[in-house]
């Protein structure tokens, strides 16, 4: 007899041919019975009086008939019992109730945007890395084919899209540090006037290459020494600074920077195209960005990820306003402790050639022979005597044989790993031999759990040659020699007469300076470079200035010519 149940669950159902039906979302327990089922009991009872009436005609006794009746009672339950259906709890459902169930769906399409997001972000970084990987390929395929390619220009398009590669993947590392709660931020003195000088200096050309104005305003006090992560608030910045100019087709990109009571304030305010609603919260999301615009967009999809991230282990705090068609502010709030009666004590960047004393000896292990090679290179140098060892078996035979003043090694080898022996070094030989752990994995900088510190200090490779000489410099206590007497000014070109063909490129590089016109210089720059090539000097101090986005040295430089 089919049945509709009176909580609404089956509000659509028909009656179907099994007696039995299953709804895994409802609890188990009983019923009651609709009308249907009330009008068979009606004539259940109907009949049950029809037939007590007869045994009492017959002569039975009263109390005989109602046993019979109460049998024919029972049994009519039993039947409508089994006729009318039941709902138990179901069993082995993983579902009990409506609200789980709805819990379960929303999961799901959680999983499947989360996975078309790492897809979409997997083609992004595809993008991202064989572009730059493109532009080295082929300045290295034209430098060794001497194909007419200045090798300085090379140089710098090789140098810039390694930059780029080791910003992408140090993004991955930074996303991957997080997830693992293991991301750590230094507190160091920071000079933040300097880090906002060449912040701006950096993206100043950018902006003017696409057309936009960028401002800097700051406040009339600014402490010049505070204490906090310059890397960190670095990358913070430049996230914030690289999408805004990325996606601001016209009108104004500002940085504005406020201090007050040990709290600094930045925002980034552009006139792109706003952010609409439903994606403010979407795009600090890992892998993911705000919704489609019809345009390419680069990048992939980590920045924001990573800012509010580094933000939270800062203490910090990002905030966003923005008006779909009028643009975006990003507010970032930072404590920067000022740093009062601090000195700087470091000296200006200079070009180390040697240092004090005598000529001290490396073992360099790494099973790549290329990395070999140019640790060679680097370290000879500079006044060192390399030894060169493939595996780590090979490195102890050497240490057996000599004492070394420090040894280099990659922590991932065939055989023998830079750890085992870095530990078997330690064992056995001096303790004042050097050790630095060199590896292309940030994850392994603290080695095996063995409770033994066996190395002194740990580079993640592609290693900057500044950093890989500081650190030698600290384990081996080293006093460096510089080239010069003294750091060279920024500005002190050297006093060259110059030809009328090479005036006139200067005039156009200042032109070009004044509006910020990065690839026009560098273009201006070749053509002096080839109207007066005994002017080497002059053009490698605007080469280097324009590779640091040192906009004011170059305009030093070209003042006194």
């Amino acid at each position: 007899m089919p049945h509709r149940l009176p909580s609404g669950a089956d509000a659509a159902w028909r009656g179907p041919r099994s007696r039995a039906g299953a709804w895994p979302f409802l609890q188990g327990g009983h019923f009651p019975a609709p009308r249907a089922v009330a009008l068979a009991v009606c004539a259940l009872a109907a009949v049950a009086l029809i037939v007590g009436a007869e045994l009492f005609e017959n002569g039975s006794t009263l109390f005989h008939v109602l046993a019979a009746l109460a049998v024919l009672c029972l049994a009519g339950v039993a039947v409508l019992g089994w006729r009318s259906g039941r709902v138990s709890a179901p069993v082995n459902s993983p579902v009990d109730t409506v609200p789980e169930l709805v819990d379960l769906l929303r999961d799901k399409e959680a999983a499947e945007a989360a996975n078309a997001a790492k897809s979409r972000y997997l083609a992004n970084v595809s993008h991202e890395i064989r572009s730059p990987l493109n532009a080295i390929y082929g300045y290295a395929q034209l430098v060794e084919h001497e194909a007419g390619v200045d090798p300085q220009e090379a140089a710098r398009v090789i140098r810039r899209s390694a930059e780029h590669l080791t910003n992408l993947v140090e993004g991955l590392l930074d996303i991957s540090l997080v997830e693992n709660g293991v991301l750590r931020v230094n507190s160091e003195v920071v000079r933040l006037p300097a880090l906002i000088d060449q912040i701006v200096s950096m993206f100043r050309p950018s902006a003017a290459v696409k057309g936009l104005a960028f401002r800097c305003e700051l406040p009339e006090r600014l402490p010049e020494f505070v204490r906090t992560d310059q890397k960190r608030l670095r990358q913070v910045l430049i996230n914030l600074l690289s999408n805004a100019i990325k996606f601001t087709e016209t009108g104004t990109v500002t940085l504005r920077v406020a201090w007050s009571g040990q709290t600094a304030v930045f925002e980034v305010i552009d006139t792109g195209p706003g952010i609409a609603e439903a994606d403010r919260e979407r795009i600090f999301t890992r892998y993911e960005r705000a919704g489609e615009s019809g345009r390419p967009q680069d990048g992939a999809g980590l920045g924001l990820a990573i800012t509010r991230a580094i933000l939270q282990i800062l203490g910090g705090t990002l905030e966003l306003d923005s008006t779909p068609g009028q643009g975006s502010c990003f507010r970032v709030r930072l404590m920067l402790g000022h740093v009062a009666g601090y000195r700087e004590t470091s000296a200006a960047a200079r070009r180390v050639i040697g240092y004090e004393g005598h000529r001290r000896s490396v073992l360099v292990t790494d099973d790549d022979p290329e990395q070999r090679a140019l640790m060679r290179r680097v370290l000879e140098g500079i006044g060192f005597e390399v030894t060169l060892a493939p595996d780590g078996a090979t490195a102890l035979a050497l240490s057996d044989a000599r004492a070394f003043d420090l040894v280099l090694l990659d922590v991932s080898m065939p055989g023998l790993s830079g750890w085992e022996v870095a530990a078997r070094l330690r064992r056995t030989r001096d303790h004042a031999m050097g050790v630095i752990m060199l590896s292309a994995n940030a994850h392994e900088r603290h080695g095996p759990d063995t409770g033994a510190r066996d190395h002194d200090l740990f580079l993640v490779k592609p290693i900057e040659f500044g950093a890989l000489v500081d650190a030698i410099g600290a384990r081996l206590k080293l006093e460096w020699i510089y080239e010069g007497d003294a750091p060279a000014e920024v500005g002190g070109s050297p006093a060259l007469p110059l030809s009328e063909a090479a005036r006139e490129h200067v005039e156009k590089l200042r032109e070009l300076l004044r509006i910020g016109h990065v690839r026009g210089m560098e273009a201006e720059i070749r053509k002096l470079e080839a109207a007066q090539p005994d002017a080497r000097e002059l053009v490698e101090a605007l080469y280097n200035c324009l590779d640091r986005f040192d906009l004011s040295g170059l305009a030093k430089t070209l003042e006194g010519l």
